[in-house]
């Protein structure tokens, strides 16, 4: 049956991102679910292991140090996308300053740099969140993979996706593309398996 089904494309109900927000108002979706909506599909996100937590609040530190008011650091926050789209990267760097996002979420003109961190959402990363994010134009990408051990920095957003790939190892550094005085160690993001 189950292969009967995987042959079949099924009618799918895709909810816009108002819909979702009802949802979680309705109480169908709680605020400690993890799930993002992406392409009109309540997608259930992984785990957040302890190397990626570290990761993420190294990266969140090393950003807010670094930037001050030159950028909002927005560390597993939502995104807007297309009207049936919103993701919740990992951290986020927006145009200051920060008010500007308190009636209306970030959208892709706002974003600078986004970056997911993968251990075990690398594919899923990669295979289906990366081309929206180049849809969408959003400049830059980092993907920190912890399966390769590296950091894969996309830039120059089409629509069929990044025309640049540049991937930096352990003893490599990383800057963004808009702040390129911010130079970080890929040892301190990748940090210890």
């Amino acid at each position: 049956m189950d292969d009967v089904i995987a042959r079949v494309e099924l009618p799918r109900r895709r909810f816009t991102v108002e819909e979702y927000y009802r949802m979680a108002e309705a109480g169908i979706l709680r605020e400690d679910d993890r799930v993002e909506l992406i392409e009109g599909e309540i997608i259930r996100m992984s785990p957040i292991g302890p190397r990626h937590a570290l990761s993420v609040s190294e990266l969140t530190r090393l950003f807010t140090i670094a930037l001050r008011d030159r950028a909002v650091v927005w560390p597993q926050n939502p995104v807007r996308l297309p009207r049936d789209t919103e993701p919740q990267p990992d951290v986020v760097l927006l145009r200051s300053p920060s008010n500007r996002y308190r009636r209306r979420p970030p959208q892709p003109q706002d974003v600078l740099l986004l970056v997911e961190v993968a251990d075990t959402s690398s594919r899923y990363d990669r295979g289906v969140k990366l081309p929206l994010y180049a849809r969408a134009g959003i400049p830059e990408v980092w993907i920190v993979d912890f399966t390769a051990d590296v950091i894969d920095v996309y830039r120059e957003p089409q629509a069929s996706g990044y025309a640049t790939l540049h991937r930096v190892g352990r003893g490599g550094h990383v800057a963004p593309a808009m702040f390129p005085d911010i130079v970080l160690s890929a040892d301190a993001i990748l940090l210890e398996p």
